[in-house]
C-alpha cells in the first residue's frame, strides 16, 4: 500500500541515527580514571547489535500484547473495559512471578544466553497460537502463557544481561538506546499494521504469524550473538535463598535507595498504565482519528530521538537532575491531551507525553541498574519487575477502568455494545504524577 511505503521510508532516519550513535559508542576505550576524566567502557559492535535486535523484537512483541491485544479483543469480541483491565492485570501478575523465579534461576546457573535464546524461540511459538483463539477468556489465558516465556527471555534474562554488561560509565547510554525500543517498536508495528484491516480475523492471523516467526528467529540468532559478561558466575546460595534474597529485610536495609527509587518507578508506571491500555481506542473511536498513526508516528519518532540524546544528560548530570524534565514533559502532555481534541494540540500533547514516558523510563532504568549490587542482577529483576510491571499493571488499569465506568457507549453493527474511552484517563494520570513529584522531592532531600 502507498501509505505503508511512505511510513516505512519515514523511519529510516532514526535507524541511521541509531547506527551512527552505536558506532560512536563502540569506538570508546575501557573505563578508567585519567587526570580526572572518565573514559567509557568499550562494549563492541556485537553487543550493540545483539542488544538492538533483542531489545527491539522483544518490545515489538510486547507492543502487540500491551496495545493491540486490547484492540484485538475489543474489535473481535467486543470486550469491555473490565475485560481489558482483567487481561492487563493477569499479565502483570504472571510477568512479576515469572521474573522473580526465572531471574533467580539465571543467577543460580550463571547463565543469561540460554534463557534469552530459548525463551525468545518459545515466545515466538506462543504468539502464533493467538491466530487460532476465538474468545476473550482464551485470549487472557494464552496471554499469561505467552507472558511466562516473554518475561523469562526479556524481563528476567535480557535485562539482567544488560546490567551485567554495563557499568556507571555507559549506563545512561545503554538505557537511552534500550528505552528507545518501546516507541521505535510502536513505529515498526504501526508501519506494519497499516497494510491490515484490523476488523478482519484473517488480518490478525497474519500478524500473529509474522510477529511469532520473527521473534523465534531472533531467539535462534541469540545462540550465535549473545556473549555472557566475563564477571558473571554461578550463585553459590541454594535456589530458594537466591530467590528470597531481594525480599529480605536485611537486603532492603542495605539498599534503601534502590527500593525507594523502585517505589517511585512504580508510581510513574501507574500513571502510564491508567491511560495506555485505552490509548489507541481513544484516538480512533473517541477522537475519530481513523489514521491515528499520523499523530502517533511522528510524535514517537521525535520522542525516540530526544531519548537517544537524553542518555548523555543522564550520564553527565545524574538521576536527580534528569528525572524532572522527563516528569515535566509527561505532565504537560497529559494537560494538553485532557483539554484539547483537534489535530495540532493532540499531536503536541502526544509528543510531550511520549517523550516524557520514554525519557522517564531511561532515567529510572539507569538509576536502578546502577543501584543493583554487582553479580546479583538476576535476583533483583524480580523486585524491578514488581515496580515496573506488577504494581502499575494491577493499579493503573483498575484506576482507568474505574474512571471509565460511566463512559459513553455505542451500539455496533451486530447489535453489541462497546464503550468509548474519554479524556478523564489523562486527568487521573496527571494526579498520580503529582504524587510521584512529592516522592521524588523527598528522595532528593534525603540524598542531600
Amino acid at each position: 500500500m502507498p501509505g505503508g511505503i511512505r511510513f516505512s521510508l519515514s523511519i529510516t532516519q532514526p535507524s541511521d541515527t541509531i547506527y551512527l550513535y552505536l558506532t560512536e559508542l563502540t569506538s570508546r576505550q575501557h573505563s578508567k580514571e585519567s587526570g580526572g576524566i572518565t573514559v567509557q567502557t568499550r562494549l563492541g559492535r556485537k553487543f550493540w547489535f545483539a542488544m538492538l535486535i533483542f531489545g527491539l523484537m522483544g518490545q515489538v512483541a510486547w507492543v502487540v500484547e500491551n496495545m493491540y491485544f486490547n484492540v484485538f479483543i475489543y474489535k473481535m469480541f467486543h470486550a469491555s473495559a473490565a475485560d481489558i483491565s482483567t487481561m492487563v492485570m493477569a499479565s502483570a501478575v504472571t510477568a512479576a512471578l515469572t521474573t522473580i523465579l526465572m531471574g533467580a534461576a539465571s543467577d543460580k546457573l550463571g547463565k543469561r544466553k540460554a534463557f534469552m535464546s530459548v525463551g525468545y524461540l518459545i515466545w515466538g511459538i506462543t504468539i502464533i497460537s493467538f491466530a487460532y483463539i476465538r474468545s476473550v477468556l482464551m485470549t487472557i489465558v494464552m496471554d499469561c502463557v505467552m507472558t511466562f516465556f516473554g518475561s523469562t527471555a526479556n524481563d528476567a534474562a535480557y535485562n539482567a544481561w544488560l546490567t551485567d554488561r554495563g557499568d556507571s560509565s555507559n549506563r545512561g547510554r545503554i538505557e537511552g538506546i534500550n528505552s528507545m525500543m518501546p516507541l521505535i517498536s510502536i513505529l515498526v508495528v504501526f508501519g506494519g499494521f497499516m497494510g491490515f484491516d484490523l476488523d478482519q480475523q484473517s488480518s490478525w492471523k497474519a500478524i500473529y504469524y509474522i510477529i511469532g516467526i520473527t521473534t523465534a528467529i531472533i531467539g535462534i540468532l541469540g545462540f550465535f550473538l549473545i556473549e555472557e559478561a566475563p564477571q558473571i558466575r554461578k550463585e553459590q546460595m541454594p535456589y530458594l535463598e537466591t530467590l528470597a534474597y531481594s525480599f529480605r529485610p536485611s537486603t532492603w536495609r542495605k539498599n534503601k535507595k534502590l527500593y525507594y527509587v523502585l517505589g517511585c518507578f512504580a508510581v510513574f508506571g501507574i500513571s502510564i498504565q491508567i491511560y495506555m491500555p485505552y490509548l489507541l481506542i481513544y484516538y480512533e473511536k473517541s477522537l475519530g482519528m481513523k489514521n491515528y498513526v499520523l499523530v502517533l508516528a511522528p510524535a514517537i519518532l521525535l520522542a525516540a530521538l530526544i531519548t537517544a540524546l537524553y542518555g548523555k544528560v543522564i550520564d553527565r548530570r545524574g538521576f536527580h537532575f534528569s528525572v524532572w524534565p522527563a516528569v515535566g514533559m509527561l505532565a504537560a502532555g497529559f494537560v494538553l491531551l485532557y483539554f484539547t481534541r483537534s489535530f495540532a494540540p493532540v499531536f503536541i500533547g502526544s509528543l510531550l507525553m511520549m517523550a516524557g514516558y520514554l525519557t522517564g523510563m531511561a532515567v529510572f532504568g539507569a538509576q536502578i541498574r546502577d543501584l543493583i549490587p554487582e553479580n546479583r542482577a538476576g535476583q533483583f529483576q524480580g523486585v524491578r519487575i514488581i515496580g515496573q510491571v506488577f504494581v502499575p499493571g494491577i493499579i493503573g488499569p483498575a484506576v482507568g477502568a474505574y474512571v471509565l465506568r460511566n463512559a459513553e457507549e455505542i451500539v455496533n453493527s451486530d447489535g453489541t455494545v462497546s464503550f468509548l474511552p474519554n479524556a478523564s484517563i489523562f486527568l487521573a494520570a496527571l494526579i498520580v504524577l503529582l504524587v510521584l513529584g512529592c516522592g521524588l522531592y523527598g528522595l532528593q532531600r534525603a540524598d542531600r
